[in-house]
């Protein structure tokens, strides 16, 4: 009789050890293919790999780290031939890339829509602008990214690429212009590049051909080439209806130590008082947008005043923007991913929207 009973513990432990086997490898299969993986390859950059698989949010970048921290080489760069964990709750499937959309589809249209206009600055690919609607009829924007020609501005550096203020700032004032001009604003240009275009890269290549309008050389010399966009924009003024809603909007990246991660902020002239509501309405609305895209993330951008040549010499009303930290790294992710950088000209174009209905 005890033989009996304890053959039967005996076989039922076998049975609840084997359940218990099979359980778990079933569970760690389930969370083996649940990890995303890739190997890289020459030319790859963590940079690059993220934004293939969309995952251009503010922490991905630290994320990706974290997970792979001990596989890293020297500045978090990637070892070719080495496999890493890529971050995120609903992977793809090991070893493979999802295709990324950029903002723009870059083809060219074989027939544009009726209602368009051409901006050959926008590059081929995007320079039939079609006006969805009429919402900015009557609003002309004088539009200035910092620095250009001789001058590239701040600089930051993630490995071996440098990232220069003036290309970054010039893309996103580009994206900008052609979000205002598809609400039936007219925009000038007074930086202006002829063979650039808006780019979808992630590392901007510097270059120095940039002229002010509408050709005119820039000059190294701050002061010199200050007073050659004030003079432009102020001589494209006077052609303009008087009275009617004219803004000046100029666009920066700031440059501070690595560790200072700074938000979206804005500069309006002392006594301004249209300048001080264009610049807390397109502060706000950018708060809105992280609100909505981003709950819990908070945003410290603020309005402030300065004594700033363009904001006191410009007869329009003028803003001065500064888009974040070139030298950090969480400000750096706002720069280089081209969703990222079209996000900011959609939310500054919803801002500056905002401020012409309440002009009316």
């Amino acid at each position: 009789m005890r033989q009996r009973i304890s053959t039967r513990i005996h076989n039922l432990s076998i049975t609840i050890y084997l359940f218990l086997f099979i359980f778990s490898a079933i569970d760690a299969t389930a969370q083996d293919t649940s990890i995303v993986t890739f190997t890289a390859k020459n030319g790859d950059s963590v940079y690059k790999i993220l934004q293939q698989n969309g995952m251009t949010e503010i922490g991905c970048f630290e994320k990706f780290v974290e997970l792979n921290a001990t596989s890293l080489g020297k500045n978090n760069t990637l070892i070719i031939g080495r496999k890493y964990i890529l971050p995120g709750e609903t992977p793809l499937q090991p070893d493979t890339i999802k295709a990324i959309q950029p903002a723009y589809k870059i083809t060219q249209p074989a027939n544009p829509p009726a209602k368009t206009i051409t901006e050959p600055l926008f590059g081929k690919a995007l320079e039939h602008v079609e006006i969805i609607d009429q919402q900015l009829r009557g609003a002309v924007f004088y539009l200035v990214s910092g620095h250009g020609g001789p001058d590239p501005g701040a600089m930051g550096k993630i490995g071996n690429n440098i990232l220069c203020e003036d290309e970054y700032a010039y893309d996103i004032t580009l994206r900008f212009g052609r979000e205002l001009l598809t609400h039936g604003a007219k925009v000038y240009f007074i930086v202006r590049d002829p063979h650039d275009g808006i780019r979808n890269e992630l590392f901007l290549k510097n270059s120095k051909d940039e002229v002010c309008y509408p050709d005119k050389a820039i000059p190294l010399n701050q002061v010199e080439r200050l007073k050659q966009r004030v003079d432009a924009i102020n001589t494209l003024n006077r052609n303009e209806t008087p009275g009617s809603y004219k803004r000046c909007i100029e666009i920066h990246v700031d440059a501070r130590d690595t560790k200072k991660n700074i938000d979206i902020f804005f500069y309006h002239n002392a006594g301004s008082r249209f300048g001080e509501r264009l610049a807390v309405t397109m502060r706000n609305s950018i708060e809105r947008k992280y609100q909505l895209r981003q709950p819990g993330r908070g945003y410290s951008g603020d309005v402030g005043t300065r004594h700033l040549y363009m904001l006191e010499k410009t007869i329009p009303t003028a803003v001065f923007i500064e888009l974040g930290n070139i030298n950090h790294v969480r400000d750096q992710q706002r720069l280089i991913f081209e969703n990222n950088r079209q996000a900011i000209a959609r939310w500054l174009c919803d801002g500056v929207m905002e401020d012409f209905q309440k002009s009316k």
